[in-house]
């Protein structure tokens, strides 16, 4: 099963469960605590399609077209809850491709070796290149975003990249989410280089490049598939203005994120009016 999106309103959920219904896809309602209930497709095969009907109908929930298929549908109508059964290494490679797994145990392994008494080697290993004998060491362009300092900075980052990353690699392939993670681990990174030197390290430029990416992608071509809850995208501009506040002495890479994020977008620009999909739509 995929989640959708998670909504406060079951009865507007339950009129787009309707509607797909209607359309002889399997949408699930399941309650996630707090007043949220979650909006699951049975199956993955429809994923673009449930996305682009999810997209219009909240624009429009109230729009002719799922009232009157509430109406069709209500004699026939079971309401029930349920709960995928699955567990969290299951959870983890269905909602993420090979690529963004990869990523996440690399960067893992990199964070290990930091703790565990092999900080200086691993970090002289993997960042961004400081020194005239390392501009040629062209892999240090993009490792720096392997690079963890604490464990708040690993999960943080590496949950937002199996999200984010997980939904475009699922989408669009593993070819796209490379191509994403090479051009803004690399713009991140030049980007933090430039205004504060090279001692930095972390995927958050990148994860605002996602972000950034589906962000723009759901608002400009909503028919690809790709999209992000604005409630998310809301929370992440703030931090990224507190950022630069440095809250509790915090040391945040503000630049690394304000170029992923701009990076991410102009990709996204590009791919939705330029690249041969947006030119010869299906």
């Amino acid at each position: 099963m995929i989640r959708l999106i998670a909504i406060s309103n079951p009865r507007a959920g339950q009129a787009f469960i309707d509607y797909m219904a209607s359309r002889e896809i399997d949408v699930q309602m399941m309650p996630e605590g707090e007043g949220q209930f979650g909006l699951w497709l049975a199956d993955s095969q429809h994923q673009v399609e449930a996305e682009s009907e999810l997209h219009a109908f909240l624009q429009n929930p109230t729009a002719r077209k799922y009232q009157s298929a509430s109406w069709e549908m209500a004699e026939s109508r079971t309401a029930h809850f349920s709960y995928p059964k699955q567990g969290i290494l299951a959870s983890l490679r269905q909602n993420a491709g090979p690529f963004t797994l990869s990523i996440m145990v690399v960067c893992i392994v990199a964070y290990a070796g930091l703790t565990l008494g092999f900080g200086n080697e691993v970090f002289s290993l993997l960042h961004f290149p400081a020194t005239d004998d390392q501009q040629w060491q062209l892999w240090r362009l993009f490792t720096h975003a392997l690079l963890h300092f604490s464990a708040t900075h690993i999960v943080f980052n590496l949950l937002w990249w199996w999200v984010l990353g997980g939904k475009i690699e699922k989408q669009c392939g593993s070819a796209k989410l490379v191509q994403l993670f090479l051009l803004t681990a690399l713009f991140s990174g030049l980007g933090q280089y430039m205004f504060e030197g090279p001692a930095f390290g972390g995927m958050s430029g990148v994860v605002y490049a996602l972000l950034g990416y589906l962000w723009l992608m759901g608002t400009l071509a909503p028919s690809r598939g790709l999209s992000i809850e604005p409630s998310y995208v809301g929370f992440m501009l703030l931090w990224l203005v507190v950022g630069f506040f440095e809250p509790f002495g915090m040391a945040i890479a503000n630049m690394a994120h304000l170029f992923g994020l701009v990076s991410g977008c102009a990709i996204a620009v590009f791919d939705a009016k330029f690249s041969r999909a947006a030119r010869n739509p299906s």
